[in-house]
């Protein structure tokens, strides 16, 4: 008979500095002191709140902030569980396939194109103007910098409907606060990015997952779920979907603009990766402009090291209020980060980073499909990840253990799931691997574990 296990319950002292921090905290070194274990289930927020005392938002960002360092998974009807921590054995590097970055490559000379791009800075007349407060919005030349960068994708944009954030997730944040306030209903894709899930759950919204296809929003559904009830925004990436990799076609954009029309609905457009496919349909900012707010961020097709996310708003005066939500909440963009990227943009360095990076993610694509099972996973050619379906009887918690055993970190669809029954699937990112090399041993590995018998599978639960 199973030993019950005891609620976790975490002792706070009130030199900890913040609650929600603390929580965190706590929880990480009492799973490294083994007072809790891999695949134990937490308190509910609730619970965890009325034992502690304390309000229901804080122990929300407590949970969050875990969540954000990998600590926990969390499904809405399933509950919250602890995570197994990547073991570190010696001699044994660990592959690192659950962060979605551009792919390392030697040909891309990331560290000699931040060394050369800082010495051109530096050496400008006006450099001390970098080193003070500016506009939250973004300078007029960083902005058309920017307007430059997102011409293929959006056309021609008047410098006074662009904003620049500090990266994706301060501006989803701005735009959060903007035209939601807690309790408001949110759409988003029933899968979903996980950054944009815990900014919403943070500001207290309701999120509601809406059904996708292999080309991502079904129409249908989007209606349907407006029919149900006043849905302030859509949230949703037409392009190289993450986790899925789906892409929408041009008739389908136009049909999901359609029903985001007819029932008031501001589309906030994801296009993170829109630069880096080749052949992309238009842009929902390009099919309904009246009615979607367009992101374009370097970060995740260039390098993380560039919090820099160009904004583009239906008019002025949505720029003027996303300005100020700005403003309150990171003042500005780092004057000297976004320097660097409006040169790399202006002297092509940008562009012709990007094609090395496409070029690096083909050849992991091809990798991928030399090793894994092709009827297993769904993906595009120039993609940073792929979507990996689990065959019958491989359950993903118990999927993802198997793999931390060797040393890989996968990410199950929990993380990206706003539906009660998340499908069994997993997300692999093949950028974080230092070269194509680790990058085979990792893919030979995970294609082994799709095989591997039933008796020697760790449980989904510990």
């Amino acid at each position: 008979m199973r030993k019950k296990t005891r609620p976790w319950l975490p002792e706070i002292r009130d030199d900890d500095g913040p609650l929600y921090l603390a929580i965190a905290d706590r929880l990480a070194s009492d799973l490294q002191a083994g007072r809790v274990t891999p695949g134990q289930q937490l308190p509910t927020q609730r619970a965890l709140a009325e034992a502690l005392g304390i309000d229901f938002t804080t122990v929300s960002r407590g949970y969050a902030e875990a969540r954000r360092r990998g600590l926990i998974d969390a499904t809405v009807g399933r509950g919250t569980f602890v995570r197994a921590p990547l073991r570190r054995d010696a001699g044994q590097s660990p592959i690192d396939m659950s962060m979605n970055l551009p792919p390392l490559s030697a040909a891309a000379d990331i560290a000699g194109l931040v060394r050369d791009g800082m010495e051109a800075i530096t050496a400008r007349p006006d450099f001390s103007t970098l080193m003070t407060y500016r506009d939250s919005a973004g300078a007029a030349a960083d902005r058309a910098a920017g307007a430059r960068w997102l011409q293929e994708r959006v056309g021609i944009v008047p410098l006074e409907r662009l904003v620049i954030a500090g990266g994706t997730q301060v501006a989803l944040t701005a735009i959060l606060t903007t035209y939601a306030k807690p309790g408001d209903r949110i759409l988003a894709e029933a899968l979903t990015y996980p950054g944009f899930r815990a900014a919403a759950e943070h500001l207290g919204l309701r999120m509601e997952g809406v059904a996708i296809d292999d080309e991502g929003l079904l129409p249908d559904a989007l209606e349907i779920a407006c029919r149900a009830g006043r849905a302030k925004l859509l949230y949703c990436a037409p392009t190289l979907h993450n986790p899925t990799t789906a892409t929408m076609s041009e008739a389908r954009r136009r049909q999901i603009a359609d029903v985001a029309r007819r029932h008031g609905l501001t589309i906030i457009e994801d296009d993170s990766y829109g630069l880096l496919a080749r052949n992309t349909p238009p842009a929902l900012a390009s099919i309904a402009p009246d009615i979607t707010i367009y992101l374009g961020g370097l970060s995740k097709v260039l390098t993380p090291a560039l919090r820099v996310t160009y904004m583009v708003v239906p008019d002025a005066w949505t720029a003027e209020r996303l300005a100020g939500a700005l403003r309150a909440v990171s003042q500005m963009t780092p004057p000297v980060m976004l320097a660097l990227a409006s040169h790399w943009i202006l002297e092509g360095i940008a562009t012709r980073l990007l094609g090395s990076l496409r070029d690096e993610a083909i050849a992991r694509q091809r990798l991928a499909a030399g090793r894994l099972p092709r009827a297993s996973f769904k993906t595009a050619p120039e993609a940073y990840h792929l979507w990996l379906h689990l065959p019958e009887g491989w359950p993903r918690a118990a999927f993802v253990r198997h793999l931390q055993r060797q040393n890989i970190a996968v990410v199950a669809s929990d993380a990206f799931a706003i539906t009660e029954q998340p499908p069994e699937a997993v997300r692999l990112c093949l950028g974080a691997a230092t070269d194509r090399a680790s990058l085979d041993l990792a893919l030979t590995a995970v294609a082994a574990a799709l095989t591997e018998p039933a008796s020697t599978r760790v449980p989904a639960v510990v």
